[in-house]
């Protein structure tokens, strides 16, 4: 998927999202970005091409085998919102809570480009959460009116595994040790940008079941903006008329 369709879907006047440019090289990096936008979801991104291959992961990626996680194939993202944390503003495409889950570098267990034609995309992870070897399967008996878009991500059975795994307990930032909810009450995630120097976990420098949504994720927004607002307000209202003043009563002489 081009980065077009990337483009089309945002505003980039309104969200802190970074633009969809290509990427020149190859660095083979991966991140899971956990997501709280109308669904709570997880977005598992591989480095390829000069962009970032998407998929959405409702529960979550698993280190148990036994654990078969869809996988939605969505539009590819540009390689600079590799370490996007923040929140995108009501209103967007996407609006809610964006967490860095894991980062790490993957290797291809074959041709890569072969094996994501084929839609058996074997590769291996080397994260802060994830690691071991993995499998993308693409799903081919699909449901009336799918898009073709259903993937299933499979952990393998090797030293990376872990049977009790689950993911909603590593409820942090790889990047900055924030919570969802830190990141959701943070006035100041409204406006992050790639290139501002947020204060990362030391150590980072290098770099189909959803819940129900909380009440509070991206609906946060900047006291920058919300003083314009206040502004606005002021200067757009009308003063009320003056009151007339109250004669002033005559004293009495007495005589």
């Amino acid at each position: 998927m081009a980065l077009e369709k990337y483009s089309q879907k945002r505003q980039f006047e309104n969200t802190p999202e970074p633009k969809g440019i290509l990427a020149r090289g190859e660095r083979h990096r991966f991140v899971v970005q956990k997501h709280h936008a109308s669904h709570l979801h997880y977005d598992f991104r591989l480095e390829m091409d000069g962009v970032l291959k998407s998929w959405a992961v409702p529960k979550g990626p698993s280190l148990n085998p036994g654990d078969k996680r869809l996988a939605m194939q969505v539009e590819d993202h540009p390689v600079s919102y590799f370490d996007f944390e923040g929140v995108i503003p009501p209103g967007n495409y996407g609006a809610g809570t964006v967490m860095v889950w894991d980062v790490g570098t993957w290797d291809p267990l074959g041709d890569a480009h072969e094996m994501l034609e084929k839609g058996d995309l074997k590769f291996r992870l080397h994260g802060k959460k994830l690691n071991g070897e993995f499998v993308l399967a693409h799903m081919k008996s699909r449901r009336p009116g799918s898009k073709g878009t259903e993937w299933l991500l499979i952990k393998k059975k090797d030293e990376g595994a872990q049977p009790q795994f689950n993911a909603d307990k590593l409820d942090y930032s790889v990047l900055t040790d924030r919570s969802l909810d830190d990141i959701a009450n943070d006035e100041g995630s409204a406006e992050w940008q790639s290139n501002r120097k947020a204060a990362m976990k030391k150590g980072a420098e290098w770099l189909q079941d959803p819940q129900p949504a909380r009440a509070t994720a991206g609906k946060k927004i900047s006291k920058q903006k919300s003083g314009q607002k206040k502004t606005a307000v002021k200067k757009n209202a009308r003063k009320p008329p003056a009151k007339a003043a109250a004669p002033t009563p005559k004293r009495r002489v007495s005589r």
